[in-house]
């Protein structure tokens, strides 16, 4: 899939997001979590935090509201959101995701069409190689556990996948929670797919082999001619966000 086709849904900012983000003064002095019976909130002092849509942020465990906290706790003199991906993963699911989950569902679908899994090197060798160690068998896990045959292809030409196999996808992921389904999203996303973006989900790999999962080919070419600072810099910002969509799904519990 070209950047031009990636849909932009929900949860990542973009670097060019990054660079224009509109700080707002810090009008707090503390941040912290309150368990009640709807669960757990955000406190920014006596105030509950609430979404962009005044909607009051809840999540169901205590540990997740921690690390929301946590967040806005490390703000400095102004509330960068750039640095808050737990806080928008949550905010965009209370929002968005839960009022409609449909966009989500469909674009974590799309990406599976065009999953990078599927789509391989011919040359050289060892790039091969690389590709098919990692992930042939996240696509056989991806058969066993949601009954989807993804079918591989090498070069550059597209290979649709069978609808079939994709509405099977479609029916297990529509059925998650509107939290889970927007960490996913982020997960898939920046991954680039939807295959490395489950098995994070469902601890088949950890937040960090997903991402040296989805950067096979990133890395085999800093290897080879080195990397460039630009990219660096976007490939770490994307990380923390990965990393950060992963332990929400774990913080729920």
């Amino acid at each position: 899939m070209s950047d031009a086709d990636k849909p932009t849904f929900v949860a990542t900012f973009n670097p060019q997001q990054e660079r224009e983000a509109r700080l707002s003064k810090r009008f707090y002095k503390e941040a912290v979590s309150r368990r009640d019976e709807d669960g757990a909130a955000i406190m920014l002092d006596e105030r509950e935090l609430k979404t962009p849509g005044r909607n009051p942020v809840r999540v169901p465990t205590r540990e997740l509201a921690d690390a929301i906290a946590a967040e806005w706790s490390a703000q400095a003199d102004h509330i960068d959101p750039t640095t808050m991906p737990r806080t928008r993963i949550i905010t965009t699911a209370i929002d968005r995701v839960a009022l409609d989950s449909g966009p989500a569902v469909d674009e974590i679908v799309r990406y599976a069409g065009t999953d990078l899994t599927c789509y391989r090197a011919d040359a050289p060798e060892a790039l091969v190689r690389k590709q098919a160690e990692a992930w042939d068998p996240l696509l056989a896990w991806m058969l066993d556990v949601y009954g989807t045959r993804l079918t591989p292809t090498s070069g550059i030409m597209h290979l649709a996948q069978e609808e079939e196999e994709l509405e099977r996808l479609r029916a297990a992921v529509a059925g998650l929670d509107a939290i889970t389904l927007t960490a996913l999203h982020t997960l898939v996303t920046i991954a680039g797919s939807a295959v490395i973006g489950l098995a994070v989900m469902r601890n088949r790999l950890s937040a960090d082999e997903g991402w040296a999962t989805s950067r096979i080919d990133e890395q085999f070419q800093i290897a080879q001619w080195g990397e460039d600072a630009e990219a660096a810099e976007r490939a770490q910002f994307h990380k923390l966000e990965f990393d950060a969509a992963a332990e929400v799904i774990r913080l729920l519990g």
